[in-house]
């Protein structure tokens, strides 16, 4: 595995969870449910499997599982770059996006989750006003 030459820029107070957080992700939830017209709530692994369909902007009946994979793996990048832990390459043939990280996301499971959970929340607010 190659060297990573990013910065680390994290930042302990950014990761701390609250009950005002979980109630925004509850709402966030329930705003991607509507949305989408779900019966249910949707993961985390549904809602980046959405935004990665939103961000690569073409719809076919059926994604292999490692374009499924993929498609996350967008959505990761793009909602990781509103903190500039990712930035744009450009695209490739087929019209896939092609990220570049650069800069250390949080460690740990728990830290992570909560960053995409807060990203996810300002995403839709950013899809809701445009």
């Amino acid at each position: 595995m190659d060297k990573f030459e990013g910065i680390d820029i994290l930042k302990d107070d950014l990761y701390d969870d609250s009950q005002s957080g979980d109630a925004e992700w509850l709402q966030t939830q329930f705003e991607i449910k509507e949305m989408l017209m779900l019966n249910k709530l949707p993961d985390m692994q549904g809602i980046l499997f959405a935004i990665g369909l939103q961000e690569l902007g073409q719809i076919k009946e059926e994604f292999s599982k490692e374009e499924r994979q993929d498609l996350m793996h967008i959505a990761v990048c793009r909602l990781l770059s509103y903190d500039a832990y990712f930035e744009l390459q450009g695209y490739d043939a087929d019209g896939w996006p092609h990220w570049k990280q650069i800069a250390i996301p949080p460690s740990g499971r728990a830290n992570q989750e909560l960053l995409l959970r807060r990203k996810i929340t300002e995403y839709i607010k950013n899809v809701k006003n445009s």
